[in-house]
């Protein structure tokens, strides 16, 4: 709790210790094991990042929360800087995860390894460290969607309340396949909430990486970019005219695209609605005020006419500890919008857009509006 607020971020990091894969992988596949310095094979599992980015990104790290870098971002020095950040439930996605699990040129059996080792190490070691704070968001196999299910049934068990998925194309599908039917009619049916999070320098098409080298260009691109691709996919594709139930999250891309985005879409579905008219049967912005939900920035300078324009029901937060991205102060920033936004609209941001997200809804509390 910071300033009187209670709050969820829908958006924070583990960073998986190396020596866990070689521990959870199923020894079937210990030939893909990942070496200490996150290799497979002798083959990066990353691309188009400098030893200059990473070595930068390790000092910022370090500066950042000495303290849990020296720990090696173990669950105690992570609910330790939820204290010190003023969080209080944070929803938690990987690091290494996010490129294991998108390298589109191993075998689809592969990545289900590494996702059923993650998910298990997660759940086992981190989370149960402090249950009420630290929330697992489960990794799902997009190169098998015929495991997907059978995945998601096994994390809905542990009583997670959320899976994320990456934005971009994986063996060819987008994420409107008719293959993924299956997979978005249990998330709808199990109550699951779909965070769409992206990974600069994986290896999966990614927009901007057939043009440009530098993190500075490829991260620019990548989260805003690959997140509109995916919303296009799935309302073009009819996933959320399907399953108007389904809650599905937008992050670490800013809130800046989305106004032009819908209005985009709106104004392509007035003149072009007879062309999807059977998987696309509301204006593109009603399927996101319906279901949709994005994280912001406590930085972007046009909060406010967002919200004028869009409301601030589908808004929420994510500090992206502790990537080099993530600023130390951002809570307290994102607490100090109530001086331009009000205490009430900060207090959906922080606290009560998530909770509905994530389905974390205890009892009526005292001041709960």
């Amino acid at each position: 709790m910071l300033n009187g607020y209670k709050i969820i971020d829908a958006d924070s990091h583990v960073i998986e210790p190396p020596q866990m894969w070689a521990k959870y992988l199923d020894p079937k596949f210990k030939d893909f094991t990942p070496s200490l310095d996150m290799k497979i094979k002798g083959e990066t599992i990353t691309e188009k990042i400098s030893q200059q980015v990473q070595q930068e990104g390790n000092k910022q790290m370090m500066q950042a929360y000495p303290h849990a870098y020296l720990n090696h971002y173990n669950p105690e020095s992570h609910v330790q800087a939820m204290v010190q950040m003023g969080v209080d439930i944070a929803f938690i996605y990987p690091t290494y995860g996010l490129w294991l699990c998108a390298i589109d040129t191993l075998p689809p059996e592969v990545i289900g390894a590494f996702t059923r080792a993650y998910n298990t190490w997660l759940y086992e070691e981190f989370c149960s460290y402090d249950p009420e704070k630290l929330k697992g968001v489960g990794a799902i196999n997009l190169h098998a969607p015929e495991e997907m299910v059978k995945e998601l049934h096994r994390i809905a068990n542990w009583g997670w309340k959320a899976v994320f998925l990456r934005p971009n194309p994986v063996k060819g599908r987008i994420l409107s396949d008719l293959d993924y039917e299956p997979f978005w009619t249990a998330c709808e049916a199990l109550n699951i909430a779909v965070g769409i999070h992206e990974g600069t320098h994986s290896h999966l098409p990614t927009t901007g990486a057939d043009r440009f080298n530098t993190r500075f260009a490829l991260h620019a691109c990548s989260h805003p970019m690959e997140n509109m691709m995916a919303m296009l996919a799935l309302i073009e594709g009819g996933v959320l005219e399907r399953h108007p139930r389904l809650r599905v999250g937008f992050l670490e891309s800013g809130c800046g695209w989305l106004p032009y985005w819908l209005w985009r879409l709106d104004e392509e579905y007035k003149n072009l609605y007879w062309e999807v008219k059977e998987l696309v049967k509301l204006m593109p912005s009603e399927y996101f005020q319906r279901q949709c939900y994005i994280a912001i920035e406590p930085s972007e300078p046009y909060l406010s006419d967002i919200i004028e324009y869009l409301g601030s029901e589908n808004l929420i937060f994510g500090s992206d500890y502790p990537h080099m991205d993530h600023q130390p102060d951002i809570v307290k920033n994102i607490v100090e919008l109530e001086n331009k936004l009000s205490q009430g609209t900060v207090k959906k941001i922080v606290w009560d857009n998530p909770r509905r997200f994530f389905d974390i809804l205890p009892p009526r509390e005292s001041g709960d509006s």
